[in-house]
């Protein structure tokens, strides 16, 4: 006999597309907003997602001037400050990338 595969009918029901609302909800909380209208989602997406295309643009830009095929971090961080969104400790000068716990301070 095949195993059983709850059918979601009931009081649980099925919350189909509740995932992709979360993080804009945790956002909003914190932000203070008490109530979400539905039709944010849509706009708060299309924004983010215009937002992301220009910076990408930016970055393809830089990713061209210097002849690569590549985009790496440093394309990414002078997108972001010519935007006027400046992201701190992802340039060569001070990222220290640490692979698991052998190489974190004081776990040697």
């Amino acid at each position: 006999m095949p195993p059983m595969v709850p059918n979601r009918g009931g009081p649980g029901g099925a919350k189909k597309g509740t995932a992709v609302h979360l993080g804009g909800n945790r956002l909003a909380r914190r932000g203070g907003v008490k109530r979400i209208s539905a039709t944010i989602y849509d706009e708060a997406r299309s924004a983010m997602k215009a937002w992301l295309h220009s910076v990408l643009k930016d970055c393809v830009a830089y990713v061209e001037h210097r002849k690569a095929k590549t985009v790496v971090v440093e394309d990414v961080i002078h997108s972001l400050s010519r935007r006027g969104t400046p992201i701190y400790g992802f340039d060569r000068d001070t990222y220290n990338p640490v692979k698991g716990r052998k190489g974190a301070a004081g776990h040697d």
